[in-house]
């Protein structure tokens, strides 16, 4: 009996030990191997077999882009204000064999390397090019630190600064300008906003100015149009009135020269067109043209009166 246990012992221990050295490395992680103490290879994705004894599994390396937030770190800038900055830096591994035998405790030697590049660039810097510099202070530490954790296996993809805390009395101070600059500008806009509706009153009246002058003077241009027609109309009239008058003379002249008339009867009319010359209170000296034919009138009268008188 006991000829059948030990062999099947064995072949379970056996199947035991494959089951147990058969490993299988998932996306985005890579295995790090040594046989016998010394690095051996670098498993990547899919399923690997270890020997038992003489290899093992010296680092598990995730290969996805990591993100540290280290401590604020007391900084001194070039006008020697004392601040404090808390980083944030986006690292990938390039190479898990350089992270795992190139520098002992990675995020550690990071976090040191990060606080000193930090010193040395704000040290440089007066505390209002801090405050405005941030983009260039990102860009030259995520240079600094890639180009430094380059033998690390390590690959710097960003570096941001999270927090800078000025002293407390830096921040009072500032809030203080902060505040003055605030009111400064609100001056500004209000003495601009009075500017602009003044201007845009003074605007208005001149186009009303405008607007009336031009009334006024389509009101005039109309009423000399009104006048002009008015005399126009009242020269019709009157040049109407006078033809009418003239035709009328003419119409009695014809009908006049019609009825022949004898000189007898012009002269009568004559007399009496005197007569109503006369009339008038004014003195007046009235010439005849016929004086000829008024004398011969004379005499003709003064022969029929002295018929009609009685012989004495």
């Amino acid at each position: 009996m006991f000829d059948f246990i030990i062999p099947a012992i064995l072949v379970i221990l056996v199947l035991i030990l494959l089951t147990t050295n058969i490993r299988v490395v998932q996306q985005s992680k890579a295995y790090v191997v040594e046989r016998l103490g010394a690095y051996h290879a670098t498993w990547g994705v899919g399923i690997h077999f270890k020997i038992p004894f003489i290899e093992r599994v010296a680092k598990t390396v995730s290969l996805k882009e990591q993100v540290v937030d280290f401590a604020p770190q007391p900084v001194i800038t070039k006008d020697n204000v004392t601040m404090q900055i808390d980083t944030v830096v986006y690292f990938q591994i390039t190479d898990p064999k350089l992270y795992t035998y190139g520098v002992e405790h990675p995020m550690s030697a990071i976090e040191n390397l990060t606080a000193t590049t930090l010193r040395n660039i704000i040290g440089d810097l007066e505390l209002d090019e801090s405050l405005t510099s941030r983009d260039h202070i990102n860009t030259k530490m995520r240079s600094i630190l890639d180009e430094a954790t380059d033998p690390w296996g390590i690959k710097v993809n960003r570096v941001e600064l999270k927090n800078i805390m000025p002293p407390k009395d830096i921040q009072d101070s500032m809030e203080k300008q902060m505040r003055a600059e605030r009111e400064r500008r609100e001056a500004i806009l209000q003495a601009e906003g009075q500017k602009a509706s003044q201007i845009l009153v003074a605007e208005g009246e001149k186009q009303s100015a405008i607007l009336r002058a031009d009334a006024a003077k389509q009101a005039a241009i109309l009423e000399a149009e009104g006048a002009k027609q008015a005399k126009i109309l009242a020269a019709e009239a009157e040049a109407d009135a006078i033809m009418k008058v003239q035709q009328a003379t003419a119409d009695a002249i014809k009908l006049i020269n019609a009825a022949d008339p004898g000189e007898g009867v012009l002269k009568i009319k004559a007399l009496e067109a005197f007569a109503a010359a006369a009339n008038g209170k004014s003195t007046k000296i009235i010439i005849p043209s016929e004086i000829q034919g008024l004398a011969g009138l004379a005499a003709s009268a003064k022969t029929v009166f002295d018929a009609e008188e009685p012989k004495a």
